[in-house]
């Protein structure tokens, strides 16, 4: 499973002509699930992500937590993480899970966010979406669930 994560401001998802999800302040994570993924990559993702320190103290230090300044997580799900893009110039997606797969675990994984004590919201499984925001920093930040072990 893999991970965009961005400290925002402002982030606001479109789907289907209408808001899915939004918030003023937090972390956008675009999250790419692959066919090997399980449940336990999804866990490993959000416990570090909700407790990244990336957003900054009184003196000026990336040294809290999303939970610790009252940001939420908007999450998006992205199979294009998933690409592999060595050979020729169209990229692969045959790493990403099937829809049905990658749609339970996106779910479980925002879940798990929520269970961790942050607010979350989402896009639209499968659909076009138009995502707009201010990356704060900027910071952006990519994890792999399958590096960390």
């Amino acid at each position: 499973m893999r991970a965009v994560v961005q400290r925002v401001r402002d982030a606001r998802v479109l789907a289907e002509g209408r808001v899915s999800g939004e918030l003023a302040w937090g972390l956008l994570v675009y999250l790419g699930v692959a066919e090997e993924d399980t449940e336990a990559d999804a866990d490993y993702l959000a416990e570090k992500i909700t407790t990244l320190r990336i957003f900054e103290d009184p003196e000026g230090k990336m040294n809290l937590a999303a939970a610790e300044t009252g940001g939420g997580v908007l999450t998006v799900s992205q199979f294009t993480l998933m690409a592999d893009a060595r050979k020729g110039r169209r990229p692969s997606y045959s790493k990403a899970a099937r829809p049905e797969k990658a749609k339970a675990l996106y779910e479980y994984f925002m879940e798990k966010i929520r269970a961790l004590g942050l607010p979350c919201q989402s896009g639209v499984f499968q659909a076009h979406m138009m995502v707009s925001y201010v990356n704060d920093g900027p910071v952006t930040i990519l994890l792999d669930s399958k590096k960390n072990f």
